[in-house]
C-alpha cells in the first residue's frame, strides 16, 4: 500500500497533456436495437469523448458512483484533453431495476466499446475500466467474473487494467438493502469482487480515500482486496491511500492517478 500526496497529482495531470481536437458523441444505445425493456432502453446509453487527430489511443470506460441507486453518466474534467478517449455510461438503477441488472449492464457497455471503440480511432488493445464508488464495484465485478463479458464472447483479461476508486469489495450494500439484510453488516457471495478473485487478472490499480475520512471500511475492504489479489499470484496490483481526501473528494486525485496508470501501461 502507499501513501501519496496532492503535489503528484498536479504533476500527473501536467505530464499527460495533449494538445489534440476532442469531440463528443452523446447518447448512443449499447443494447440490442431489439430490446422491448423500456427503461433498459431508457438508460442503457453512453458517451463517447475521443481526440479527432490521432489514432490508437488508450481509451477508458467510465462508471459513474451514486450507490446503485442514482448518478448519471459524465466526463471527468480531469480526464479531458489527456489525449485519449472516455467512454461514460450509463445504467440501470436500484430500486427500479434489481441486481445483477446493472452488473450485466456494466458488461454490455464494455462488450460495446470492444467492438466500436476502433472506428472512433481508439485502440482495442488499450482499454481500460474505471469508475468511482458505484462504479468501482462495478469495474471489478466485470474485471474479476469473467463470466459477464463472457456472454459477448470477451474475455475479461483483454481489459488493459482495472482503475477502481473507492470501490466496494464485499457485496454492494445496495444488494443488501434489495434483498431486506442490514447495510451495515458486511456480506461476501457471489457478488462480491472478494469472492470472484482469480489468478491472471489484468493489472489493478485499487484506490482508496483517506481511511480515516472514508466510508466506513472502504479503506479496509480494499486493502483486503489487495492481499487476496496477490495471494493469488497476481503481481500487478498497486494499492493507494489518497491522504487527505474523503469517499466524495477522492474521485478527482483518483482520476490522475489512473491517467498515470495509463501512462504506464500503454507502453506494453
Amino acid at each position: 500500500m502507499k501513501k501519496i500526496i496532492l503535489v503528484l497529482f498536479l504533476f500527473c495531470a501536467i505530464s499527460m497533456a495533449a494538445q489534440n481536437k476532442y469531440e463528443l458523441k452523446k447518447d448512443i444505445p449499447y443494447v440490442d436495437k431489439t430490446e422491448t425493456d423500456a427503461y433498459r432502453k431508457e438508460r442503457c446509453k453512453l458517451d463517447v469523448y475521443y481526440p479527432t487527430d490521432k489514432k490508437d489511443f488508450p481509451v477508458v470506460v467510465w462508471f459513474h458512483g451514486g450507490g446503485l441507486e442514482g448518478g448519471e453518466k459524465h466526463i471527468p474534467n480531469e480526464l479531458k484533453e489527456k489525449g485519449i478517449a472516455v467512454v461514460a455510461v450509463n445504467y440501470r438503477l436500484s430500486p427500479k431495476a434489481h441486481n445483477p441488472t446493472y452488473i450485466e449492464d456494466a458488461a454490455a457497455s464494455v462488450a460495446w466499446v470492444f467492438k466500436h471503440i476502433a472506428s472512433f480511432g481508439g485502440s482495442v488493445q488499450d482499454i481500460y475500466v474505471s469508475g468511482h464508488s458505484a462504479g468501482g464495484y462495478l469495474t471489478l465485478m466485470v474485471g474479476l467474473d469473467k463470466s459477464y463479458l463472457q456472454k459477448y464472447d470477451i474475455d475479461a483479461d483483454s481489459i488493459k487494467g482495472l482503475v477502481p476508486i473507492s470501490g466496494q469489495t464485499n457485496t454492494h450494500y445496495t444488494i443488501r438493502k434489495e434483498r431486506g439484510l442490514p447495510q451495515n453488516i458486511p456480506l461476501i457471495d457471489t457478488y462480491a469482487p472478494l469472492n470472484q478473485v482469480r489468478a491472471n487478472i489484468p493489472p489493478t490499480l485499487l484506490i482508496s480515500g483517506d481511511r480515516n475520512l472514508e466510508m466506513t471500511a472502504r479503506y479496509e475492504e480494499n486493502i483486503h482486496l489487495e492481499a487476496i489479489l496477490k495471494s493469488f499470484g497476481n503481481k500487478e496490483i498497486t494499492m493507494y491511500e489518497v491522504q487527505g481526501f474523503d469517499h466524495g473528494g477522492v474521485g478527482a486525485p483518483g482520476c490522475l492517478l489512473l491517467l498515470d496508470w495509463i501512462k504506464r501501461y500503454s507502453k506494453k
